[in-house]
């Protein structure tokens, strides 16, 4: 009796497991599927809903070669199959084939995008298979085809197919060269209005990013009219970030609705779909009362914008396949704090900047280069500190930086408490400190770029 194994084919994301089976006088038993088991030795944790069972009476019967939009896993009950599979996804393997002989000992994990058929090699085969979502009409009409005895694959089938038992629906499939790509699952970017939104477009080309008008997180219907079986990961750039507004009665409601309850949504549909489901949030969630903020230090917001991306923060984390992204000082394409001290500078205007708030810049390219890490090196789950790296500074140390790079004194920036520059104003506590630790992120190989070679490159 064999181990239980999973092993990687030619295919990439499609795996062969082999399969104990245990044997008396009485027949056989087999753990067809144990969660725990397969996903530790690499199985995907794909959440299957549906389970399908195919019964063919005689040998030759041959079936596909068909690509849903889900992912599948296959074995046999009883009997024997000859299986093939064909990737049917773009890219470099596109067309790769992997043949495979099948009895109760053995399944196979098909992703989704690759085409699956089978040839029974007993009478009374019964050919079982788990899926990750329900059959439907509109998921039928996606479905894509390539023809069994195409020549460019190459398949030797046991048995010959003028032989064989086929459907006419089957027969009628197009050849390799003429079927359809697969339709590829894709990052979802939400809020791609923003600043961040933006820079995350840039990082993520094939991402599919939608701007509030188009997803708001405050309006249910805009996100369950999402196709959301074609999204690989949702990445959460929206928010209501007016952090002086939030303080209104208006202001509190739509700071709840979107950062709180519009967020308990997403998760929901995280966990629904089993997505992995990257968050961005704030240094707002903590009081500034140490210098510098570790990802798990208790939250303890001053103000209404901070109280509500702390509770957006805490639904996030009830959801296992979770990155909660906290940052803070964020600057990005368009109006920002750099941005307006280069004009400033350049107006020869002297401004009176806060001098008693520390903390670091996180420019978006470099957030989403940091996000873009996370997904792509598997690192685990959880909550990272992400921001620019160097030396914590002052707004009014940050300032007189853009002041002498545009060639005026540092001494051209007048210092202020925060409660001098906020005089007269109506304004949300600030944290006194924002710097937030890196070690963590760092710890997964990616070390953010120094503030000074950011602001040379946005400033000079």
């Amino acid at each position: 009796m064999a181990d239980l194994s999973v092993r990687q084919t030619e295919i990439p994301g499609l795996l062969v497991v082999d399969l104990p089976v245990h044997g008396d006088n009485r027949g056989w038993f087999k753990e067809n599927w144990q969660q725990a088991k397969m996903t530790e030795l690499g199985l995907p944790d794909f959440g299957p809903v549906q389970q399908n069972i195919s019964f063919n009476d005689e040998v030759g019967v041959t079936r596909g070669i068909h690509a849903e939009p889900w992912d599948k896993f296959v074995s046999v009950a009883t009997g024997r199959i000859f299986g093939a599979w064909v990737d049917l996804r773009e890219g470099e393997s596109h067309g790769r084939v992997v043949t495979v002989e099948m009895g109760p000992e053995r399944a196979v994990f098909v992703p989704r995008g690759v085409g699956n058929a089978y040839q029974t090699l007993a009478p009374g085969t019964a050919y079982a298979y788990l899926v990750n979502d329900h059959w439907s009409p509109e998921a039928k009409a996606r479905h894509t085809f390539v023809q069994l005895g195409d020549p460019a694959l190459g398949i030797a089938w046991p048995i010959p197919l003028h032989e064989a038992i086929l459907s006419d629906a089957d027969k009628a499939h197009p050849v390799l060269a003429e079927s359809r790509p697969a339709l590829p699952r894709r990052t979802l970017v939400l809020g791609a209005g923003g600043q961040l939104g933006t820079a995350l477009q840039a990082a993520l080309p094939s991402a599919v990013a939608l701007s509030r008008a188009e997803a708001d997180l405050a309006k249910p219907e805009t996100l369950e009219a999402i196709e959301w079986r074609d999204v690989d990961a949702i990445v959460n750039a929206a928010a209501y970030t007016a952090v002086d507004l939030a303080e209104t009665p208006e202001g509190r409601r739509e700071a709840w609705a979107t950062n709180v309850t519009g967020v308990g949504r997403l998760v929901e549909i995280a966990r629904r779909h089993r997505l992995p489901l990257v968050h961005v949030s704030s240094d707002y969630v903590f009081d500034g009362t140490v210098p510098e903020h570790r990802e798990d230090e208790p939250f303890s917001p001053l103000g209404v914008y901070g109280q509500t991306k702390a509770a957006g923060d805490a639904l996030v984390a009830t959801w296992e396949k979770h990155y909660v992204v906290r940052t803070s000082w964020v600057v990005g394409e368009g109006k920002n704090f750099v941005a307006t001290m280069a004009m400033l500078a350049d107006k020869g205007v002297c401004p009176a900047v806060v001098d008693d708030q520390f903390g670091r810049l996180s420019f978006t390219e470099d957030l989403a280069a940091g996000i873009v890490h996370l997904l792509a090196s598997g690192a685990e789950y959880g909550t990272y500190n992400l921001t620019n790296g160097g030396p914590v500074q002052s707004w009014a140390d940050i300032a007189a930086d853009v002041f002498e790079l545009r060639g005026r004194s540092r001494d051209d920036v007048t210092r202020v408490s925060t409660e001098e520059y906020g005089a007269g104003r109506t304004m949300a506590p600030r944290p006194r400190h924002s710097s937030l630790s890196l070690a963590k992120i760092e710890a997964t190989g990616h070390r953010p770029r120094d503030v000074a070679y950011r602001m040379r490159t946005l400033v000079e």
